[in-house]
């Protein structure tokens, strides 16, 4: 197989698989590059650690340095973090698209005509609510909302229910399972278990990428024009290591969260799924899901409190963990590192992201109340458990962000896209400030944090994009 290619596409998940569909079907030469392997759907547990280990980066032990330093996770696989997530799907609000219109000054930008982008994906992931009956943990929420009187929804997600109306048994429409396989039918080629150290740039023209391959060896791959699309990490990284200058790395932006786990009298774990209800009564600023909950998670969720919370894990079959996520006002900062493999990433919380927090997870522990839950259980250093409205206050004054296990999986902002040179990377297509033929096509783009899941906005900026390179003539630049 040739490794040289009109356009190179580096990542494979949300943004890189769209966006190889795109040109491959408009008859251009595409090569993927993708780092890890394909990993078939099914092939692995769900949420398990072999999971972790062959589909995450790290393994997915990953961190924001800071006070509190944020855990976070990346998909290292064919198809990215599509094939990992939990597949709930969020259309970005009309209202934030206007903002970010106005904000960055996007050019030529229509929100109606993104949402209209937004009903293709849809129809090709299959986005649809679940067929039957909701899970117990799910049920937690929808039920403690209705009794608090909050705004409540089933998320859709990109899934298919082959059994029928079991919604534990639903399949993700991944990368792998959708785009992908079009752009390979469209001519697009993919190789994985090749990692893109740097770019070859000479006179603001990128002419080739450098790779690794697993035995130690590198090649070289020359192309007309490359797309960026690792992810809101690895894009900015592989951009700095190649010497790229601008805007590049410095607005990291992300929903940080804080967990804690509920037990009821009976018994409702599901460890293989993720609840499909949200409460967006306090959105965007504060909104509260499920997460997973197998038994090796409901004991990760005790371990801030290990000496008094231990006694509960027994009874991981009465639990579920979720979490309360906010839009946070602070930014981080991704920075490549000479002779180190992996980038540098801070995160700084400011004031009112901890405030926030700490009332979030009062109002979760309230809502968990609400829908019947016998004691609930903070994940945070010296945290009291909780059994009624009197505790929850009690829980409330001790909670500090610096004592809790904060984290997230919505990764965006580094590379964002406008025409202001001050605060944009990219242009309002994704071409890099300042160079010709290097685009970024994946959740760096998003200018600040959706606050909703990113996914949706990311295939559907990737989409126009992409067009807009083929309307264009952008090949034959």
């Amino acid at each position: 197989m040739s490794l040289d290619a009109d356009i190179l596409i580096i990542g494979s998940g949300a943004g890189g698989a769209t966006t190889a569909t795109v040109l491959a079907e408009a008859g251009l030469d595409v090569l993927i590059v993708e780092e890890g392997a394909w990993v078939e759907q099914g092939s692995v547990v769900p949420f398990s650690l072999d999971q972790m280990d062959q589909q995450y980066r790290s393994g997915g032990v990953t961190v924001a340095l800071g006070m509190p330093s944020i855990a976070y996770t990346e998909g290292r696989c064919a198809g990215g973090g599509t094939e990992v997530n939990s597949g709930l799907y969020w259309r970005p609000p009309g209202e934030l698209l206007e903002r970010w219109r106005h904000d960055f000054r996007i050019a030529d930008f229509d929100p109606d005509d993104l949402l209209s982008i937004a009903d293709e994906v849809e129809t090709a992931i299959n986005v649809r609510t679940v067929p039957g009956p909701h899970s117990a943990p799910s049920e937690v929420l929808r039920s403690g909302a209705a009794a608090l009187g909050w705004q409540h929804s089933e998320v859709p997600r990109w899934m298919t229910y082959p059994h029928g109306d079991d919604a534990t048994k639903g399949e993700r429409q991944s990368m792998t399972r959708t785009y992908l396989p079009r752009a390979m039918k469209a001519g697009a080629r993919l190789v994985t278990g090749r990692r893109i150290d740097r770019l070859v740039i000479d006179g603001g023209r990128a002419t080739e990428a450098i790779a690794s391959l697993p035995d130690g060896s590198t090649e070289r791959i020359t192309f007309r024009h490359v797309f960026v699309c690792g992810g809101a990490i690895q894009s900015p990284a592989l951009l700095q290591r190649s010497g790229v200058k601008g805007h590049i790395g410095r607005t990291l932006a992300v929903h940080p969260t804080v967990k804690l786990a509920a037990r009821f009298a009976d018994e409702l774990n599901v460890p293989d799924d993720v609840p499909v209800h949200q409460v967006k009564e306090f959105a965007p600023h504060l909104s509260f899901g499920g997460s997973a909950s197998n038994p090796g998670l409901v004991a990760l969720s005790l371990l801030d409190q290990w000496p008094t919370f231990r006694r509960a894990v027994t009874d991981w079959p009465r639990m579920s963990v979720y979490y309360a996520a906010i839009t946070s006002q602070g930014r981080g900062r991704v920075m490549s590192v000479p002779r180190m493999k992996d980038p540098i990433v801070t995160y700084r919380l400011t004031h009112a992201d901890r405030e926030l927090l700490r009332s979030g997870l009062a109002r979760l522990a309230l809502l968990m109340l609400e829908a019947g839950a016998e004691e609930v259980f903070p994940s945070f250093r010296g945290a009291p458990s909780v059994k009624n409205r009197r505790d929850v206050a009690t829980m409330q004054h001790a909670f500090s962000a610096t004592k809790a296990t904060v984290m997230t999986v919505h990764l965006c902002s580094t590379v964002p896209m406008g025409e202001v040179a001050e605060r944009c990377g990219a242009d309002s297509f994704g071409r890099v400030h300042g160079y010709r033929n290097i685009h970024v096509n994946d959740a760096s783009l998003l200018p600040t944090a959706p606050g909703v899941n990113p996914q949706a906005s990311v295939m559907a900026f990737a989409i126009r994009n992409a067009r807009h390179f083929v309307a264009t003539g952008g090949s034959r630049a």
